[in-house]
């Protein structure tokens, strides 16, 4: 603790010397300083200080050299724009063509079509001409995440011709621990590592030491899946190809990294009834925009259960007791459905629900539902006897406990299973939305029930 209390305080001095540097115009003093940073760290002191130091650090520090920052800062989608706009517009184009082409693309898919010409016409041909490539690719696809700055050899050259391929190829390529083999006609016909590279004869062809069996993704492939084969495999980097096999770029486990992260936050904030990511750097009326809407759709869901214990007034008047045991039902049902949904959707996202058919896991689960529901109708008999020596009005209680658990737990299996076969994100069966779906059929039920026994009550 008391180490890293000390380098808490020393970062802290650090952020402060260099804002000194800035604010005293010693360049060479504040680049020797901030340069030994880690991207990281420059990127977190980049997005910390305000508008008129970052304007400093733009005459400071050259676009390669901003590029890295923005290579590694950690911004929402609708933040780049405002940074971006602080730039002189030709110093901004310079630093997104120093980008590695995926990262670029990242920050101009959520531009302006017009912000995007503008910068794509400034920069050199061959950049411009590498993202819009990329930019061609449908979002969430192989395609949109993968880079272009890779190392390819020719199967038919040496180890010592493909080592100096590799020296002059390697500053520029994101990843050189895996060396793609093509053929004449740029088709991906092996892999080679860097170790097998080094540790080979000069004059040994590179089709006698590669590796023929490469595991490779379509270039239209979600990117769900290119994850979850990269956690299956332990991948660093994974080649992109056409439907005729030629390679077209690759996708590197940072990368990965942050398709995960997106994909998690995005199934969070559906399950959470929460149209995207509600982070705290974000102010109320942000905030209140992005959960309004699961809110009103709730809204009206929730009347239908109003009016739905309206229809059953009489059952209710005639024996008010039954309103008491509404709240209990309906929330039990509830947390066996949305327990129910997160089995289903968990299944779904890491592809288990594959390895089973959908019936399978339905029965499984309606199995799961009769013996929970079971055990907690005899807890609630024996509760609703000991407190109003009724047995009835526990039977029934228990009835509709046990019923109400069983068709709670089997829809929410159900629904992200058909949603999924409708080729729709699951995670769009959120909580709130079963819970409230669930709400309307174990009050039918309970209700029902009682208004089927009201003489006997």
């Amino acid at each position: 603790m008391i180490e890293d209390r000390k380098n808490n305080e020393e970062q802290q001095f650090d952020a402060e010397q260099l804002i000194t540097f800035l604010n005293d115009q010693q360049v060479d003093a504040f680049r020797e300083e901030f340069l030994t940073l880690h991207p990281y760290n420059q990127s977190q002191f980049f997005e910390q200080v305000g508008p008129d130091s970052r304007q400093i650090i733009y005459q400071y520090l050259s676009p390669k050299e901003m590029a890295e920052i923005f290579q590694s800062i950690e911004l929402d989608d609708d933040e780049y724009e405002p940074f971006l706009q602080e730039m002189e517009i030709s110093y901004a184009a310079d630093m997104l063509s120093e980008m590695y082409a995926d990262n670029a693309v990242d920050v101009l898919n959520e531009l302006g079509k017009d912000q995007v010409a503008s910068y794509l016409t400034i920069m050199d041909n061959e950049s411009a001409q590498e993202i819009k490539d990329l930019l061609h690719y449908e979002e969430y696809t192989a395609g949109s995440i993968m880079t272009t700055e890779y190392v390819a050899i020719p199967e038919n050259s040496t180890v010592g011709s493909a080592m100096a391929l590799l020296r002059k190829a390697a500053p520029e390529a994101e990843m050189i621990y895996y060396i793609f083999v093509v053929n004449e006609n740029h088709q991906l016909t092996g892999v080679v590592s860097l170790r097998d590279l080094i540790i080979a004869d000069m004059n040994t062809l590179i089709s006698e030491i590669r590796n023929e069996r490469v595991v490779s993704v379509s270039v239209s492939d979600d990117q769900e899946e290119v994850a979850r084969m990269f956690k299956d495999y332990d991948f660093l980097a994974v080649p992109v190809v056409d439907f005729q096999n030629h390679l077209l770029g690759i996708i590197t486990v940072d990368d990965i990294i942050d398709v995960l992260e997106e994909e998690a936050n995005d199934d969070y904030s559906k399950l959470a009834g929460v149209s995207e990511m509600d982070t705290f750097d974000k102010g109320p009326l942000t905030a209140a925009k992005k959960r309004l809407p699961w809110l009103i759709i709730l809204l009206f869901l929730g009347m239908i259960t109003a009016n739905l214990m309206g229809a059953f007034e009489a059952t209710l008047d005639e024996v008010a007791i039954l309103a008491v045991f509404i709240p209990l039902i309906a929330g039990i049902a509830g947390n066996s459905g949305t327990q129910a949904l997160a089995v289903a959707i968990r299944g779904i996202a890491t592809g288990d629900i594959k390895n089973q058919s959908n019936l399978k896991l339905l029965m499984r689960e309606g199995g799961t539902g009769l013996i929970t529901g079971a055990v907690c109708a005899l807890v609630v008999v024996g509760v609703v006897y000991f407190l109003y020596h009724d047995l009835l009005l526990g039977l029934l209680v228990g009835t509709a406990v046990v019923c109400s658990i069983f068709v709670a737990t089997l829809s929410g299996s159900f629904v992200p299973l058909f949603i999924n076969r409708l080729n729709i994100d699951p995670a769009v069966a959120s909580g709130p939305f079963i819970t409230t779906l669930i709400d309307i059929i174990s009050i039918t039920i309970y209700l029902g029930l009682a208004s089927m026994f009201l003489t006997q009550l």
